[in-house]
């Protein structure tokens, strides 16, 4: 079959009185084909032949062009001055999805010019997040409002406001009210604009490519949902791999206590194959410029980690936050943040 394909590939290069001056039906297919290929399968079937390597060169092209493969509202692109690496190979999901979709992530389609898809929902992955149902299948919760404003503005307020402490609440799937609905603010995707740069000790890195008010969101870390078995599993894998000094995993784990404070919510997100544009926000030992808040969507079954700007960030301006304890748990983790109380500096080199 390979040989087949690539004869004919040889065939289509053939002088243009010879064949038919039509874009070529097999040419398509193959820009198709080739959008569905891994960087190390596109730059192994680029060398077969000329058609080829310009094909998978648009391809990498439109790749660097746009992390977010057309899923958010704006291209965030990757831009590297220190390495051959134009960008991340990673799949794509705008929210959070189960570790058992992981069958479905296998491959996604990213730079054919015909591929292009605008979609702010988990729904273009073929998985949906995780909700409670009743007894009947239907999704539990939820308000009967059009659009809901704060409690004080006349009404009794919206019933979606009520949640955990140190938890936000936002209208979910089973509500009246739309993505135009003003409680539904992280639900969006990501509106603002970024870009990923590359760093000679940070790898890539997450900048702001606008001005960012503080207070505003960023994005969501998106990922797999692990059981604590599971990460547990990963972290394992991850560690031996991250030992060589050329893997950079981004499994994150929370924890968030309940009202009563005897007991603790721990949920794992693993962004290491398949996350967003969140994966690439580096740590930083003075707080960085990014907090972080617990945001759960009415009848969801766990809520939501969600960054939003705790200062105005300048245009250029690296986006950072804090790992806590992450960071200190991580075993032979290195920081470059650079900031004036790095702890990955030596107290003699801080001058």
């Amino acid at each position: 079959m390979k040989n087949l394909f690539l004869r004919r590939m040889q065939q289509n290069q053939s002088p243009p009185s010879k064949r038919n001056h039509s874009p070529s039906l097999l040419l398509q297919c193959s820009e198709l084909v080739l959008s569905w290929l891994t960087p190390q399968e596109l730059a192994t079937i680029s060398l077969t032949c000329s058609t080829l390597h310009t094909i998978s060169k648009s391809i990498t092209l439109r790749r660097a062009s746009d992390a977010s493969r057309a899923f958010e509202s704006h291209p965030i692109p990757f831009h590297n001055s220190v390495d051959e690496h134009p960008y991340a190979y990673f799949i794509y999901t705008p929210s959070q999805i189960p570790s058992s979709s992981s069958q479905f992530l296998g491959r996604q389609s990213w730079g054919s010019s015909s591929s292009a898809h605008k979609s702010n929902s988990v729904a273009g992955l073929g998985v949906q997040t995780l909700r409670f149902v009743d007894e009947s299948g239907e999704c539990a919760c939820g308000c009967e409002c059009e659009a809901c404003g704060e409690e004080g503005d006349g009404g009794d307020g919206c019933p979606c406001f009520g949640g955990f402490n140190d938890v936000v609440a936002e209208c979910g799937p089973s509500c009246e009210c739309g993505l135009d609905c003003g409680n539904r603010l992280t639900q969006r995707g990501i509106e603002i604009k970024l870009k990923i740069l590359r760093d000679g000790r940070k790898g890539w890195s997450l900048y702001a490519d606008q001005f960012i008010p503080k207070g505003r969101f960023v994005c969501e870390y998106a990922g797999e949902l692990l059981t604590t078995k599971e990460a547990r599993s990963r972290q394992q894998i991850y560690d031996e791999l991250a030992s060589g000094g050329h893997f950079s995993p981004a499994l994150l784990v929370v924890r968030e206590h309940m009202p009563s404070r005897k007991a603790c919510l721990r949920y794992n997100i693993d962004a290491t194959r398949a996350g967003n544009v969140s994966r690439f926000i580096n740590h930083s030992c003075d707080g960085g410029n990014l907090s972080t808040a617990l945001v759960r969507s009415s009848g969801a079954l766990l809520p939501r980690l969600c960054f939003f700007a705790s200062k105005d960030i300048k245009e250029d301006e690296e986006l950072t936050f804090s790992y806590g304890e992450i960071r200190e748990r991580s075993k032979g983790l290195q920081c470059f943040c650079g900031s004036s109380c790095c702890l990955g500096i030596l107290p003699s080199e801080q001058t």
